[in-house]
């Protein structure tokens, strides 16, 4: 019963496809019409995903990010009706805030002036005590990690990769070296394109237990078995390409050198001197393996907490968390130059720097990013953090950024006027 998207027939949008409205997993048991499970893949389909986003520990095996037994740091607010600020799409569209959220098919949005909670609203199945999955907006915290690892002497990024992780010294990764896989600037043959089914993607999505191992596959059935098969295209260093197998080699490079799972090294570095206010959790492959690339879920307020540390340089909850010096890098970003051929229409002048995209615009803005519309938006020059969870049908970014990051600029200027 998926209100599948075709070429005469626009997908439903975000008011038709809601997902209480809709009765997706509704009832004990849900009629077989109103189900959503993992091994028919209909998780992934739309309109069933604006529900699976939010309910990520129904569906594939996971594993907790404590948050301490301490308080939840507090987020003072100071409540603004942003929805009717004005901005213009990439296409020349009028747009409001409201209007935004409601054609990006966002599930959450938070937005931090100033480290005050100014606008918070949540649609669809998520909740605020709820965790949603932040895709690839979980790449940024694994760089963050590295960073933090890197700072205290653990892990030299000069070095080769194989100095920590010497099991893939016959894949492509054998001659890199740990910034390369930081940056994705390796040169693989791997290819990440969400709407191809032979893509080496779904190979990892298999790896990783985010899709279902068909009867008579023969391929890697868990992510590490997946890293140690690469095969390399290209040099290294050359050029940036986006490819999620860097972040789950830079994910085994920080379990190595710090001798902990990464869940527990997210609980133990962030998430409890954070002050989160609920646990975390990682969805984990067929040997409990967390995905560094993709498998984390957060509550949309932490989503804020997180980006507030990162924009107030590593600082947060009365004290320094990440080293200032790792938040810095981050912000200068890296080499346009080597961005440049991967074709981000919608990123003109940006870099990828320790798995973070920089736009180098007029703000400084960088950005996490993920799948389906996820993202943390700093805006250092205005003051401002915007946290966003989302089940966009269309899984690119392109989809989503000709609307959301002028709505982002336009409020940036919006706070900025208003002192």
């Amino acid at each position: 019963m998926s209100v599948q998207a075709s070429a005469a027939q626009p997908p439903a949008t975000s008011s038709e496809s809601d997902p209480e409205a809709l009765g997706w997993m509704q009832g004990f048991p849900p009629s077989p019409d109103r189900l959503i499970t993992f091994q028919d893949g209909s998780f992934r389909s739309f309109p069933e995903l604006r529900w699976a986003w939010s309910n990520i520990r129904q569906l594939v095996p996971t594993v907790n990010v404590w948050r301490g037994a301490g308080p939840a740091s507090p987020l003072p607010r100071a409540e603004q009706d942003i929805g009717a600020v004005a901005s213009t799409t990439m296409d020349g569209r009028p747009m409001t805030f409201a209007k935004m959220l409601e054609e990006t098919y966002a599930d959450g949005i938070a937005v931090l002036h100033r480290g005050k909670l100014i606008y918070e609203r949540y649609f669809g199945a998520l909740k605020p005590h709820k965790p949603h999955i932040a895709m690839s907006v979980t790449k940024s915290f694994t760089g963050t990690l590295a960073g933090i690892l890197i700072a205290e002497g653990k892990i030299d990024p000069q070095a080769p990769v194989t100095d920590y992780v010497p099991e893939l010294k016959a894949s492509a990764f054998g001659d890199a070296r740990v910034h390369e896989a930081m940056d994705m600037t390796t040169g693989l043959e791997y290819t990440e394109v969400y709407t191809d089914k032979n893509s080496h993607v779904w190979g990892l999505r298999r790896a990783n237990g985010m899709a279902p191992i068909p009867p008579d596959y023969d391929g890697a059935t868990n992510i590490f078995d997946f890293l140690v098969g690469q095969q390399k295209q290209g040099e290294h260093g050359k050029a940036f390409s986006y490819k999620t197998v860097n972040s789950d080699v830079l994910a085994f490079i920080i379990r190595r050198a710090s001798g902990m799972t990464l869940s527990d090294l997210l609980s133990e570095r962030i998430w409890q001197p954070m002050g989160a206010e609920e646990d975390a959790h990682y969805h984990v492959d067929r040997i409990g393996t967390e995905s560094g690339g993709g498998g984390l879920s957060t509550t949309l307020r932490d989503l804020a907490r997180f980006g507030e540390t990162i924009r107030n340089h590593g600082r947060f909850n009365g004290r320094q968390i990440v080293p200032s010096q790792v938040v810095e890098d981050i912000a200068r970003g890296g080499d346009p130059e080597k961005f440049r051929p991967a074709g981000y229409t919608t990123l003109p002048g940006a870099s990828y720097r320790n798995q973070w995209w920089v736009t180098h615009n007029a703000h400084g803005a960088y950005m996490a990013r993920g799948v389906h519309g996820q993202g943390i938006y700093i805006d250092p020059k205005a003051e401002m953090v915007i946290a966003r969870y989302a089940s966009h049908p269309v899984a690119g970014n392109a989809a989503n950024d000709p609307v959301t990051l002028p709505a982002y600029m336009a409020l940036a200027k919006e706070l900025m006027a208003g002192g």
